[in-house]
């Protein structure tokens, strides 16, 4: 049985992955944190793709309204064919080693965006480039889902899944490929910048059970830590399965949202499901 501190730790409303305009959220850093505090978030993660440059001003309004504040960033690594997502949490967003590998990255993704842009144009959909950078307040940072917003504004879709569905995932003519960082060059740089890694929403890659062994084989050699148990990608199942995974690794784990606006997203800021109560919270470790 948890003690009354740990009951507490384990109770606070932690929400350690969301998304602002610095990457393909649609809240500005400071709406971001504006709406955790509406919807009760006790300890909050900004985690932009491959991108820090929000993670001042959040903190700064974090300061003002009490709100415990985590800087975080979100890596885009490839394995066994499937693009993974690599949350750092408690970061220096400043390390040089961190702040190099993610500049690597963006170039990466501004490469990417032109080859979809081409591979769209070449099924009849025009100028998607520069529709996708009309969504995307940061020009550094254009991503699938900025393609996604453009063509449902264009009313190609009705809405941004049915676009990811029908153009932008594997085997699909928007989808193009694309070499992100390797797994265990991501966890390093999270490291080096004093951060804990941590697998984000496990059951949305389409890994067999062969590879999903392998990558936690990997993330744990590396020095991975943590793994979404909670997500707003997983259904109670997942959530159930990664939690029993969690248990079996050693890992610590966490609960987010995956925020990226409101009429994207399944579950709002704060509003996740809580952590089963006889795992680690990965928040003991950053308060």
């Amino acid at each position: 049985m948890l003690s009354s501190p740990a009951r507490a730790l384990h109770a606070i409303n932690a929400d350690l992955h969301c998304h602002s305009t610095v990457s393909d959220g649609w809240l500005e850093p400071e709406a971001v944190v504006l709406r955790a505090l509406a919807n009760g978030v006790e300890l909050l993660a900004l985690t932009d793709h491959d991108e820090v440059g929000g993670i001042d001003a959040a903190a700064r309004v974090a300061a003002v309204h009490g709100l415990h504040f985590v800087a975080g960033v979100e890596v885009s690594v490839s394995f066994a064919g499937e693009t993974i997502h690599i949350v750092g949490l408690g970061i220096d967003h400043r390390d040089p080693t961190l702040v190099a590998g993610l500049e690597q990255l963006r170039a990466g993704r501004d490469a990417r965006a032109r080859r979809i842009a081409e591979a769209l144009e070449r099924i009849g959909i025009a100028d998607a480039l520069a529709g996708a950078h009309r969504f995307a307040r940061n020009p550094a940072l254009v991503s699938r889902a900025h393609f996604a917003r453009h063509l449902v504004a264009s009313g190609v879709m009705p809405d941004v899944r049915t676009v990811f569905d029908h153009y932008l995932v594997r085997g699909k003519p928007g989808y193009v490929e694309h070499a992100w960082a390797a797994l265990e060059d991501a966890v390093a740089w999270i490291r080096a910048a004093g951060g804990i890694a941590v697998v984000a929403h496990p059951a949305r890659y389409r890994l067999s059970a062969a590879d999903l062994g392998r990558l936690f084989d990997r993330f744990i050699a590396a020095g991975g830590e943590a793994v979404e148990v909670v997500s707003g990608a997983h259904t109670e199942d997942e959530m159930r399965r990664f939690a029993s995974l969690a248990r079996q690794r050693g890992l610590l784990a966490s609960r987010a949202s995956d925020f990226h606006g409101e009429k994207e997203s399944p579950v709002d800021l704060g509003r996740c499901n809580p952590l089963p109560a006889d795992l680690e919270p990965v928040w003991s470790r950053l308060m």
